[in-house]
């Protein structure tokens, strides 16, 4: 049986050879790369919502070659400290399924038989997604509405992604964990340090979230070189600065041969209770 539950009705999904089909007979097709459609149109709220063919491709081809990697490995350390042997796990607001496939096959690897899902609102990076990892089952859905039912995920995984916490409180099992990934202060420090004439540190806070007990904040922190204009543009068309930086910003990017930069990750890590 699939994690997923029908969008329409909210009965389980059971996934076929090419759809998705509930016991009230709504179906799902399940297109070439492997990846469903569970966004009913009224939760649409643009045409081609989330990251578009450009970023998804840049954000493909940037975390393809690792420099993600430290986050990655921890991300699968501590998964695999609060997760069982068949855990239900979701990564919501997957992107390109980087982090979701390196968690997927970490605990294959161990000995586990996971059973993991990636949602996000893109159609255009869930391709990306579904070609990486057969493993897991992937869906265009909102993080607001997860085609999830109650206390069905052990562990809930969002990387960079909105913040909903009511459809993770609901979605997530009493005891089970909740891990928030965001940038820290001084991440990417470097890169604004050429885009912007007077930088900016992102902010830093614990914030207690009701229906979850805080359990372990994790920092990750490493520097990464990027030795190419093409992989320093696959990290810049990647972040929020892409849409927001001064011409003249730009202009300096575009004119580097390499670049070194600091990456910085909080990992906030919950408990449902």
């Amino acid at each position: 049986m699939s994690l997923f539950c029908c969008p329409v009705c909210g009965e389980p999904l059971a996934r076929e050879e090419h759809v998705y089909r509930c016991p009230n007979r709504h179906s799902f097709d399940i297109a070439r790369e492997g990846y469903t459609y569970l966004l009913p149109p009224n939760q649409k709220h643009s045409a081609a919502p989330g990251d578009d063919k450009g970023m998804a491709a840049a954000r493909r081809e940037f975390l393809s070659k690792g420099y993600y990697a430290p986050l990655l490995n921890t991300l699968c350390n501590e998964i695999l400290a609060r997760s069982g042997p068949e855990a239900a796990i979701l990564d919501a607001g997957c992107g390109e399924g980087y982090y979701t496939a390196g968690i997927y096959q970490a605990l294959t690897a161990a000995g586990r038989r996971p059973r993991m899902a990636g949602t996000d609102i893109s159609k255009a990076i869930l391709r990306y997604a579904a070609r990486r990892e057969k493993g897991v089952e992937f869906a265009v859905a909102s993080s607001f509405h997860l085609p999830l039912a109650d206390g069905a995920a052990d562990v809930l995984l969002d990387c960079f992604s909105p913040l909903a916490l009511e459809e993770f409180r609901r979605v997530l099992r009493p005891g089970g964990a909740f891990l928030y990934v965001v940038p820290a202060a001084d991440h990417l420090w470097q890169l604004k340090e050429v885009l912007y004439d007077q930088p900016y540190a992102n902010e830093e806070k614990e914030t207690p979230y009701e229906g979850f007990a805080y359990e372990a904040i994790v920092p990750v922190e490493d520097t990464i070189t990027l030795p190419s204009q093409a992989d320093i543009q696959a990290l810049f068309q990647m972040t929020p600065y892409y849409w927001k930086t001064p011409r003249e910003g730009a202009a300096r990017l575009a004119a580097l041969e390499a670049l070194s930069t600091r990456i910085s990750f909080r990992i906030h890590i919950f408990r449902r209770v």
